[in-house]
Parts: structure tokens; sequence; C-alpha cells
């Protein structure tokens, strides 16, 4: 008889990625603002998490290549190429996103900028939407199982429920012919 697997728990960090097909693995993060894509290849059965900052840098800013890790589109970039480097197809990955909280009444809405540009790179992109936790005020830990494609999303620091969306599923095209 096989021993159980132990769990082993990786917390993603800002300005990180990590994909893997490790089933023992689970992918960890804390949110406010920030942004974490979850993308998971059913067919490969091999997932990722990234966790960015800010969207992009402002207008006219010039940044290094060492803060590249904060932005969104570097972030989305790496974490795709790095899904697809270990055997992902792009057709069948599929994302979720969370977080963007607007923490502090009155400040800039960076976790709304965020989620809309989340959105947006997944659009243009051509990936599919399958769920998406983001907006509000609230902070949120995520666990995600990413051989699996599991993901549980919690509040932090508070007994309010946060709202959750669910893209309907998208068709899967075998052929030429379509079917219904």
């Amino acid at each position: 008889m096989k021993a159980p697997t132990r769990e082993q728990r990786i917390n993603v960090m800002q300005g990180t990625t990590f994909v893997t097909d490790d089933p023992s693995i689970v992918l960890t993060t804390v949110l406010g603002s920030c942004i974490a894509c979850c993308l998971y290849d059913p067919q490969a059965r091999l997932g990722g998490m990234n966790h960015f900052l800010l969207s992009e840098p402002r207008h006219g800013r010039r940044h290094d290549h060492g803060e590249a890790e904060r932005y969104g589109v570097y972030a989305m970039e790496l974490l795709i190429n790095e899904m697809l480097k270990k055997g992902a197809s792009r057709s069948w990955l599929r994302a979720h996103l969370y977080g963007g909280a607007n923490l502090h009444a009155g400040m800039r809405e960076i976790g709304t900028d965020n989620g809309r540009f989340a959105k947006e790179f997944l659009v243009k992109d051509g990936i599919a939407l399958s769920q998406a936790n983001i907006g509000g005020t609230t902070p949120r830990r995520v666990d995600f199982r990413a051989a699996q494609g599991q993901v549980r999303c919690k509040a932090v620091g508070t007994d309010v429920p946060i709202e959750e969306t669910r893209a309907p599923p998208r068709p899967i095209h075998g052929g030429d012919v379509e079917l219904f």
C-alpha cells in the first residue's frame, strides 16, 4: 500500500510565479489590491500562479529590469510562457483571477485597475476566464492545487462573504464540424 503524499505549501509572494504538475503542491498567497492569476491546463494536468502588484508602469515612468516582476504585463507573460514550456497548450488554458480589492477609501483604486487589466489581458490573449473573485474592499487568501485546477478563496480578517463570479464554460472545439 502506497503511503499518502504529504502536502507541500508554496507561498507565491508579490512579483513571483510558480508552475507545477505535482499534485502534492498547493500554491498559496494573500492578496489586497494585488492580483493573482491561476492558470490550469486540464489536459496536461499542469497549473501555475502569479502575484503582481500593479498592472503596468505609469505612462512615461521608466523602470529597471529588477522592477519588472511587480507589473502584470511581465507576470502574465511569464506565467503563460512557463506553462507552455512545461507542456501546456494555449487552447486548453483556463484562468481564475483573485484579489484587486480597494482597501483604502478615497485612495486611487489600484485594485480596480489591476482587475480590469487582468481581464483585458486574458481576452486579448484568448485565454478563457473560468472564475473571478476580484474587487470589493476585502483582502483574500487563495489556495490553489495547481495540478488539479482546484482553488479555494477566503476572506481575510472579516466575516463578510466575498462575491464570486463564474464565467460560462467555453465550448470545446474538436474540429471543423460543430454539433448542437
